[in-house]
Order: C-alpha cells, then structure tokens, then sequence
C-alpha cells in the first residue's frame, strides 16, 4: 500500500448517531488527474457503498454509522459528483462509463489496501457495481443493488408511462450543452423538484441535506452527469447487451432491493428480471419505500445490508 499517495484530511470527524472516528481522503485513479473524494470508518471485512444521482456518499449517512459497527465502510463520490474530479467528457463519452467508473472504486479499494472487498450501490451507483462486478468478479466478494433494473432491461420495450418516469435518462443524454444550457442558473429549482416531488417515489430528504446537493450542483456537476447518462446509451447498452446476448452474468453472491412506491417496480417485476442477469442472487426484497431507500427506509435498509454482507 502506497501510502505516500494519499491526500488524508487533517483531522478525524465522528459521526453524530455513533461515536465512530471518519477519516476523509481524497485518492487518485489510474485515469491522470481524476481524483476520488471518500470516507473510511469502522472496522471489519471492507465495504464500499455508491450513491446515486444526483446525490453523494452523504446519502449513506443515515446508515453507514450503523454499518461501521461491522464493516469497515468507504464512502465515496463517484467521478462527476459531489467533491470528486468532474473531467472533460470525451467525444465518444468513454471516461464517464460504467467501466470507468467502477475502475475509479477499484483503484481507490486497492490503494486502501482492501484487494477484496463487498460493495452496495444505489442507481448511478448500483450500475457501477453492476459492471464492477462483471469486470472484476475474483475481487466483488458480494454485491448489493438497491432499486435498479440492470440497463439493458431498461432499455428494452419502453412504454409510454416508463419514459415519463425516467424522463431524465432522455433529456441528459442530449448532445453535449444541450441539457447543460437548460439547467445552468436553475440548479436549486432542478435539485428541490428532483428529489422530493418528480416523479414517483421521490422525498424524504431534510431541508439541510437539499442545500448540500444545491451546493454540489455545479455546471461541472451538471456536465459529469450529463455525460454518464450519454455513456449509458453510447458505451454501456452496447457493452451489456453484448454481455447478455452472449449469456455472462454478475456471479459474485447478488442482494437485490427496491422500493414498492419506486419506478423501478411499476413497470417491470425485479424478480423475473434480474435473475436474467446475475447467477447466484442470495435475495430478493422489496422495502417500504420510493427511488431513496437510505432516506426513505434506512432501518429496513441497514437490516437488509448487514444481515447479506454479514453471511
């Protein structure tokens, strides 16, 4: 472990519902110049969880204090979100896949010093540990996904409905500055209506953790996201309908999770579905909650995480 190529904060913090010492660090990637922005805490067999759009790793404060008890748990912000490096998407979006992405956490896994480690992640975050694992499979020891369906399935026999509630997945993907003219200035607007009220599922967030995602949501950030949502469409549907026409599947052990009030299950039935892309799911649970299962159920959450990566 290379510790000379840490960047440590100065200081320990301690999280409010535990008294478990947080140690922030910012990490380089094997892609010059991107850098990673995290959280360690706990002791135990590693951890690392992922959010989702347009949110942080704060989205796992509700919860990760708990796990920490067990775990030793990383948080990070994945490339193009929260405090992490925001590069320049690529004329062919490559450097915002899910490839990429899930090579970012890879990289800071290891110079963490865990060459194994469990991961959760939750929508853009749950598709990086989705490639993650199928790239990696001898390093994912177990995966988690929490209300996802895998992006193939997403993008097979839209309806009508369907694309109303992932109206996002279409708009984003525009061309480069189409979709960032349109949210430039109108950032806190964009964020308050996303989360708590567009869409099914949605809310459940104070008004303090509102503010911290206004103030993340820079025009890089808007970028960052954009992009990712581009290589969805661009880099990774090509990448997992090749995977799945030549039948490879996820086969660390799998957690599945998502929410009753969610899109995810309005118009797909995860249970048919995702057996068609991992190979040894372990369980599958729908929570009593929408999209945001850490703010909306963390206690169900939390029971369901620690009891599949405790096994």
């Amino acid at each position: 472990m290379n510790v000379q190529r840490y960047r440590w904060a100065s200081s320990l913090t301690v999280d409010n519902v535990m008294s478990v010492a947080i140690q922030p660090f910012t990490l380089p990637t094997s892609d010059p110049g991107v850098n990673i922005v995290g959280r360690l805490r706990g002791t135990g067999p590693p951890l690392l969880l992922l959010h989702g759009n347009p949110l942080t790793q704060m989205s796992w404060d509700r919860i990760a204090p708990r796990l920490a008890e067990h775990f030793t748990v990383v948080t990070t912000d994945l490339r193009g979100y929260g405090d992490s490096s925001k590069p320049e998407g690529l004329p062919d979006h490559s450097n915002y896949s899910f490839r990429r992405m899930a090579q970012d956490q890879v990289d800071v896994m290891q110079q963490l010093g865990f060459p194994r480690f469990a991961v959760a992640g939750h929508d853009r975050g749950a598709r990086t540990a989705f490639r993650m694992a199928m790239d990696h499979p001898a390093l994912v020891t177990r995966v988690a996904f929490l209300d996802i369906l895998p992006t193939h399935c997403v993008f097979q026999d839209i309806q009508a409905q369907m694309a109303m509630d992932l109206y996002h997945w279409w708009f984003m993907a525009q061309p480069k500055g189409f979709p960032e003219t349109l949210l430039r200035g109108n950032e806190a607007y964009y964020i308050r209506n996303k989360l708590m009220k567009q869409g099914p599922g949605k809310g459940g967030f104070s008004e303090e953790e509102i503010l911290e995602y206004i103030r993340v949501c820079t025009p890089a950030n808007i970028h960052g996201v954009c992009e990712d949502y581009r290589a969805a469409f661009t880099i990774d549907l090509p990448m997992d309908t090749a995977d799945f026409e030549a039948g490879r599947q996820v086969q660390p052990p799998a957690l599945v999770l998502w929410g009753a009030k969610s899109h995810t299950a309005h118009h797909h039935d995860p249970r048919l579905e995702w057996p068609k892309y991992c190979a040894n799911i372990v369980r599958m649970a729908e929570l009593p909650c929408g999209h945001y299962p850490t703010e909306q159920a963390p206690d169900e959450t939390f029971l369901e995480l620690q009891a599949f990566f405790s096994a």
